[in-house]
């Protein structure tokens, strides 16, 4: 990964970002921006992921950050069955003093110069409003509030998808759907793990949760002492070690790793934050510990699915109809890894694979990012 030019070891850029097809920095000092964009695969059609904000230790961090979150979001779009490829954007800076109106309309910019290969909308850091500001320097933008014609916050539906993903693992796990009979470990109060620790709690779940933030940590015990579950708040590294059935990771990546996978005592792992594994082979010390993984881009694909449609003209009822199909996408994967007694990362892997293979024989480059029959008037 490095060279040795003059005695001075440099990264070999080239060779980090070999599987993907461009990426793009982008820099304007009058705002302060600094961003990274990342396409990583257009074989289904334009590159389609979130923009995270976040204040990386270094350029590195960053970079290495958005490559495993456009892969991710490849994996994402093709098992999920949409029309769209795999792109991440990341912007290096804290979001509560570092975000502005005038660094989102640069960031706009920079969007708008792909032409149509990168869509875009919110991730951890951002929000809808950010992007109503890009959205005045670029029509490819998405995951913006209703009011200025978008679908609204993505959040919502990627907690739906969570609990149906939630559901099915039970459903494999425990030989029942009944969420309230189980206790879960939620690491991350954020937009989505808000969303489902609170429903959890209401239908009467044991409830272990963790946050950064502890006005999230106040509201949420708030809230809990109305509802029928019980919460108990552990500390940040604790999490880990919580004896409860389901560890539902809502936060940042790369977080079972060796040193965390050694701590769980959980039958399970379902949740919302992407590439969770550290590396690949994460998820065979999973599969032997006898711990299910359900794979983190079909668990959280709910919100891709949104903004996705909303490219087509929001429509909420159609949302929800493809969200549940998280349920039945996880059955299928749980009883494809039993039946080749492989991992489930494999099996949803080798899912995507072929949907990425079945369109590169058709090469019918962006082809199908066109109005669905549904808009297509008579």
């Amino acid at each position: 990964m490095t060279q040795n030019i003059d005695g001075i070891q440099t990264i070999d850029y080239f060779e980090k970002i070999k599987d993907h097809e461009q990426v793009v920095l982008c820099n304007d000092p009058h705002s302060g921006l600094k961003a990274i964009i990342a396409i990583h695969d257009t074989t289904l059609g334009p590159a389609l992921g979130g923009t995270r904000m976040f204040p990386y230790a270094s350029f590195e961090d960053a970079l290495d950050d958005v490559l495993r979150l456009s892969e991710g979001m490849t994996n994402k779009c093709a098992a999920a069955g949409l029309d769209f490829g795999g792109g991440k954007a990341v912007i290096i800076g804290d979001p509560k003093t570092d975000s502005t109106p005038a660094l989102f309309r640069a960031f706009g910019q920079y969007v708008d110069s792909l032409n149509g290969r990168f869509y875009t909308g919110t991730d951890m850091g951002t929000m809808p409003e950010d992007f109503v500001e890009a959205a005045k320097e670029t029509q490819f933008i998405n995951g913006i509030p209703e009011a200025y014609g978008g679908s609204g916050d993505s959040s919502i539906p990627t907690a739906h998808g969570v609990l149906y993903a939630l559901e099915a693992t039970s459903n494999y796990v425990f030989n029942h759907q009944d969420l309230g009979l189980n206790s879960y470990a939620i690491q991350g109060l954020g937009k989505v793990g808000y969303k489902i620790a609170q429903r959890l709690l209401e239908l009467g779940a044991t409830v272990y949760a963790t946050d950064i933030n502890e006005s999230a940590i106040e509201q949420l015990t708030k809230e809990a002492k109305d509802l029928t579950g019980q919460l108990t708040i552990v500390g940040l590294d604790d999490i880990y070690d919580v004896k409860a059935d389901i560890f539902v990771p809502c936060a940042m990546g790369s977080i079972i790793n060796d040193e965390t996978l050694e701590k769980l005592q959980v039958k399970a792992i379902v949740g919302s934050a992407n590439n969770q594994l550290k590396t690949k082979e994460i998820a065979e010390k999973l599969k032997q510990a006898g711990i299910v993984y359900a794979p983190d881009f079909i668990v959280n694909s709910g919100g891709l699915i949104q903004v996705a449609d909303e490219l087509y003209g929001p429509n909420h009822e159609r949302v929800l109809k493809e969200t549940k199909a998280i349920f039945n996408s996880l059955e299928s994967i749980f009883a494809e890894a039993d039946a080749n007694n492989i991992t489930t990362l494999e099996a949803a892997s080798i899912r995507v694979q072929a949907v990425l293979d079945d369109q590169r024989n058709r090469n019918n480059f962006f082809a199908r990012h066109r109005r669905p029959k549904w808009q297509v008037k008579e």
